[in-house]
């Protein structure tokens, strides 16, 4: 079975909208797909995704489906582009979407994204790539995704309003085409890895530990 990654765009604009962050996103999908992937790209806003922190709002919320699509990936990568020096709303939406599943464990207590890989990919002008990249890795990394080595790919543009990724010649920038690669090789290779030897941590056991020690540690106080 080969190892499936899906690409969320949370890009601002509405399909068939031409998307900087889609650009640079398929670039890493293909790399992905060299590599022998499956890959999937999605945009969000080609979605009715309701606010809240359930992963089912109703009411015609299609969240639903796209959470389908999460947790049948093995590889779950974010594509924000940068707005006012932070990540889209949207991307912001879908991570607190997201939220919901820490209420659906299984029997061991595992999230639904345990033993998924997360990356980012992240575009924009001027400066916030690595905040964008920090926070977006580390909520996976809490939602139960692993992060591998250099699981991130960005490009931003100069000081200042100016062209976007694909206006901008960004397809031919080397520090983007070599973080492009670093990304989707240690993304496939720590899915293949997982595949074979699964993260088995029993959640469960360790909340009722912690629970104990907790009670112990207040009887001991009082």
């Amino acid at each position: 079975m080969s190892i499936k990654a899906l690409f969320i765009n949370c890009t601002l604009k509405y399909p068939p909208e031409k998307s900087h962050t889609d650009a640079l996103i398929h670039k890493v999908a293909g790399l992905m797909e060299a590599c022998g992937a499956e890959t999937e790209v999605v945009r969000a806003l080609s979605y009715n995704i309701k606010f809240g922190i359930s992963s089912d709002e109703g009411d015609g919320d299609e969240w639903p489906q796209l959470l389908e699509k999460i947790i049948a990936s093995d590889i779950l990568v974010i594509g924000a582009p940068i707005w006012f020096g932070v990540r889209s709303s949207v991307a912001q939406l879908i991570i607190e979407r997201l939220d919901g599943t820490y209420g659906e464990r299984d029997v061991n207590g595992q999230y639904p994204l345990y033993n998924k890989v997360g990356g980012v990919v992240v575009t924009g002008n001027e400066d916030g790539a690595h905040d964008v990249a920090a926070n977006t890795l580390f909520n996976l990394s809490h939602l139960g995704c692993v992060i591998p080595p250099n699981s991130d790919c960005y490009w931003v543009g100069d000081a200042g309003p100016g062209p976007s990724y694909m206006d901008a010649g960004g397809d031919a920038h080397l520090y983007t085409n070599r973080t492009a690669r670093y990304m989707a090789h240690n993304c496939v290779a720590m899915a293949r890895f997982l595949r074979e030897h699964p993260l088995k941590t029993n959640l469960n056991e360790l909340d009722r530990e912690a629970e104990n020690v907790s009670i112990a540690h207040e009887k001991a106080v009082k």
